[in-house]
């Protein structure tokens, strides 16, 4: 034993290793040398020394690092009244523009991802939006996107054979080497059950919010860019005459399936 040195070590301290032999001569130690006897996960080892167990010890240290940031982070947006306050209010603003906007709980994938704004001053959303380009195996996510601005003129840095980026434009060879009035642009019915999904199809030379309008948006528009020359497994609405028309009992068991489909992607 390092402190009394009388009797033989049973324990060894995790902070400072110091050998001890019973409980009054841990607390001396702590004592003496202020030591809370807590182990210091982020003591320095050096590579001679390094073993699986400092791998281990590590491992776990971020684990705990990642545990103790979510958790922040759900604490504050759960329990912050700023944060409610302004969801309730963008989903008021979406309300005025007939646009049905819902918002996921606190902890799902689309939730933290979203960054949609409302700007007071100019009364124009600024859009979280996610482009889908399927044929192509591509996704781009954009921030900020203005209300008012066409989808032709969203899609130009994508598929413009001139005005696209060229690196872009070359993993979307498929859609810039046709013809532009093949290109469809799509997005999802949220209120359908899962055998029965359909599409939008919306107007490239409208805006984004005239598009929008009548639809219900499930914290950010994702929209699908296809070719209609290309085959695909998205029915439009409209196009299929024998599909029946979807009351407001689906909406509840809609929402659920895509909160379902949030759990297992944040997992």
């Amino acid at each position: 034993c390092e402190t009394c040195s009388q009797e033989e070590a049973k324990y060894r301290c995790p902070r400072c290793m110091k050998y001890s032999c019973s409980l009054l001569c841990v607390k001396k130690h702590k004592l003496a040398l202020s030591c809370n006897g807590v182990r210091d996960k982020t003591a320095f080892v050096s590579v001679n020394e390094f073993t699986d167990l400092n791998l281990l010890s590590d491992y776990r240290f971020l684990e705990d690092v990642g545990r103790a940031a979510d958790a922040a982070a759900r604490h504050l947006t759960v329990h912050n009244p700023t944060a409610k306050k302004l969801l309730y209010g963008l989903r008021n603003k979406a309300r005025k523009c007939d646009i049905d906007l819902r918002t996921l709980p606190v902890g799902f994938t689309k939730r933290r991802e979203n960054s949609t704004t409302f700007n007071c001053m100019e009364k124009k959303f600024y859009w979280h939006l996610k482009l889908v380009f399927p044929h192509s195996h591509a996704e781009y996510t954009l921030k900020g996107v203005c209300d008012d601005k066409t989808l032709a003129d969203i899609l130009k840095p994508y598929i413009d054979p001139v005005e696209s980026d060229p690196v872009v434009c070359q993993r979307l060879k498929i859609y810039t080497m046709s013809p532009q009035s093949d290109v469809q642009i799509l997005m999802k019915m949220e209120n359908r059950k899962q055998n029965s999904v359909r599409y939008y199809e919306l107007d490239a030379r409208r805006s984004l919010l005239d598009n929008l309008k009548g639809k219900v948006i499930i914290e950010y528009p994702t929209l699908f860019v296809v070719l209609k020359t290309v085959k695909n497994d998205m029915v439009v609405l409209g196009q299929d005459a024998s599909a029946p028309a979807e009351n407001s009992d689906s909406e509840s068991s809609s929402l659920s399936s895509v909160e379902e489909g949030e759990i297992r992607d944040s997992s």
